[in-house]
């Protein structure tokens, strides 16, 4: 039986499509400048540990001071992550701090039970310093809330939490 305190399944996704709404808006209005993580257009490639998963790979398109993050990672081989953020550089030079906005979606699958899914609200905030020419090495504590949860297990309806959880992570990024 369901909790009649429960929110509604409707009220979750027009929260994620709000959300998700929000994150292409906040891209196209923060402004570029000449300076920042790069001159032109760049691609990096790298690993990820923390953050979104325990272990991941992920590809960022830098144009300028703004990029747009993709990560894939795991937790426990069980289960996957991917989040897409919208990052925005601050300042020159080899140390940028940086500040985000994204999307994160992880399915687990538990043995012997349905699979469960997770729209996550993520808002990196950290430090991208290029250590070596096309080497970058990262620190972020991202900062997330859930918008929507599909449990395991059928029977648990309780109400999602609304408290943000801060995740840390390191990455290595490999840029031409």
């Amino acid at each position: 039986m369901r909790n009649p305190k429960a929110p509604s399944v409707r009220g979750p996704r027009a929260r994620w499509v709000g959300s998700l709404t929000f994150v292409v808006l906040l891209a196209c209005a923060v402004p570029a400048s000449a300076q920042g993580a790069g001159t032109g257009n760049h691609v990096r490639i790298g690993l990820t540990l923390g953050g979104i998963s325990t272990v991941g790979v992920s590809v960022e398109y830098v144009d300028g001071d703004r990029s747009l993050d993709l990560t894939f990672g795991t937790w426990t081989f069980r289960d996957v992550s991917t989040s897409v953020v919208v990052r925005q550089y601050f300042g020159a030079g080899d140390l940028l701090p940086f500040v985000g906005l994204g999307v994160w979606l992880v399915g687990a699958r538990p043995s012997d039970e349905r699979t469960g899914f997770a729209a996550v609200l993520q808002a990196p905030v950290g430090l991208d310093w290029q250590a070596l020419d096309n080497h970058y090495l990262g620190l972020a504590m991202n900062v997330n809330r859930a918008l929507w949860v599909r449990r395991t297990n059928p029977e648990d309806d309780l109400p999602l939490s609304h408290r943000l959880v801060p995740l840390p992570g390191v990455y290595y990024r490999w840029g031409r």
